[in-house]
């Protein structure tokens, strides 16, 4: 986060948007990813497949209560029921996929080193999911485990309210290290009705009333060739939403009055610090606000691991997480879904990007003990105490007052005695929901619209369950 007033993400994607709109259909994405080159055929379930081959039924049998859909696959049920090409379902404690018998070899040259690798892969894809919520945006996550020598591919592909298909979309090239290839996003993918910014699948002009109607996702598990080592996924999930533009929302009661005691985090000491991270620790808001979270869970990073980081740097975990987070195309560490997949590195948690509708939701989950981290843009005379105004930050929510302010963990301070922040319930829930605000120049740019990541442990108690399903995460 930058307290100048930069452009955002989502500033830069509206205008990229735009930009589309006005100069015609944007390149149409290959069904092959580009950089892999694969040995063997394209896996089976492409996006000829009739949609009624393999449907996600059960999953799409619910009614919308809100126009937010999230699904996960997670259970080993879910991925005893994908389409496997050397992949295998494992269950167990933590049930999920990797790879079998490989089904074949790639060669992938890494956009960001120049080097060119080949690799052995497996595939999983998902059935069919109807969106109880036609979506105007579409934003997947995972929790996983790569070990040195794996790395794992994301794909989405859909089919749109007017009957036609999608590409498959890359929607992240992920490991946990840097060691075998950089973590990425990949940019110009469009087909003249949809694009993916970054992490954010997106319809170019929702006006038209194009929308998002189902979905697959492809799941692509690579190793280094004649090596037993394997990606392991236990989570995989996308986020479908149709959140209506408006610049301001209802008001919501106050309901709970409860703090949780959430490490404290500021990324301004760091500020200057490993610049090839998104320009230091200025910029770092998403992974101090994820360590903050990470910590609260009982997340530790060994004294080996944070050896690389200058002993003289306070946090330097803080450091770590930048680090890992950080997206080489995007060139910086506020990848949602990277954010939320480096939380799943640490044993016994999960990570979730999705959307929640009100302050109540975050009311729901606090009382659990599931604090959140929330994305939200404002200047600096719409969120009283903040001293800043921001295109983009991330903090986190850690409770409520008997008066029902938040009370956040805002990274964007001058050191961690002052993270502890109370901002008032109404101006803060205005600028994290809402989808529309003028910026400093009076012109209309994009908010978020209620974006938050929720990291909680891989086996939640019920009553945790029973909340993170009040809000649409199951």
């Amino acid at each position: 986060m930058s307290r100048a007033e930069q452009p955002s993400r989502r500033t830069v994607l509206a205008a990229a948007v735009a930009a589309t709109m006005a100069g015609g259909a944007g390149p149409a994405v290959a069904a092959t990813a580009p950089g892999i080159t694969p040995s063997v055929p394209p896996d089976p379930a492409a996006p000829g497949t009739p949609p009624d081959a393999v449907t996600d039924t059960a999953a799409s049998a619910h009614t919308p209560a809100r126009p937010v859909d999230y699904r996960a696959w997670a259970t080993y049920a879910d991925w005893r029921g994908g389409t496997a090409r050397g992949a295998r379902a494992v269950a167990g404690a933590r049930p999920g996929v990797e790879v079998g018998a490989p089904a074949g070899t790639s060669e992938y040259t890494d956009p960001h080193t120049g080097r060119t690798a080949t690799w052995e892969y497996a595939t999983w894809t998902s059935p069919v999911h109807r969106l109880s919520v036609p979506a105007t945006e579409a934003i997947a996550s995972w929790s996983a485990r790569t070990p040195a020598g794996t790395w794992i591919q994301v794909e989405l592909t859909g089919t749109y309210s007017d009957g036609t298909d999608t590409p498959w979309y890359v929607m992240g090239r992920w490991a946990a290290g840097d060691q075998d290839i950089r973590r990425t996003s990949v940019d110009d993918q469009a087909d003249g009705k949809s694009a993916v910014w970054t992490d954010t699948f997106a319809i170019d002009d929702p006006a038209t009333g194009l929308r998002l109607a189902s979905y697959r996702l492809r799941l692509t598990l690579y190793r280094k060739p004649g090596t037993k080592l394997t990606p392991t996924v236990w989570r995989l999930g996308v986020m479908g939403s149709d959140v209506p533009d408006r610049f301001t929302v209802p008001a919501s009661v106050p309901g709970l009055a409860r703090e949780l005691t959430v490490p404290r985090y500021s990324q301004e000491i760091h500020t200057g610090q490993y610049p090839e991270y998104d320009n230091g620790g200025e910029a770092w808001c998403s992974p101090t606000s994820s360590q903050m979270i990470i910590e609260y869970w009982g997340g530790r990073l060994s004294k080996e691991q944070t050896a690389w980081v200058d002993p003289t740097y306070a946090d330097p975990q803080v450091c770590h997480a930048a680090r890992y987070t950080y997206d080489y195309q995007y060139a910086g560490c506020g990848n949602w879904p990277f954010n939320a997949a480096y939380a799943a590195t640490f044993k016994g948690l999960q990570g979730v990007v999705t959307r929640l509708g009100s302050l109540t939701d975050l009311e729901t989950l606090i009382a659990v003990g599931i604090p959140a981290i929330t994305s939200q843009s404002f200047l600096k005379e719409e969120l009283t105490g903040a001293g800043y105004g921001t295109s983009g930050h991330l903090m986190t929510v850690i409770g409520f007052t008997t008066e029902g302010d938040v009370i956040a963990n805002d990274p964007a301070s001058p050191d961690d005695a002052t993270v502890r922040r109370v901002y008032r319930r109404r101006e803060w829930e205005n600028i994290w929901l809402r989808t529309k605000r003028y910026n400093a120049s009076g012109k209309v740019v994009s908010g978020t619209g209620g974006v938050c990541y929720l990291y909680f442990p891989a086996h939640p108690s019920a009553r945790q369950r029973a909340a993170l399903g009040a809000v649409g995460v199951r």
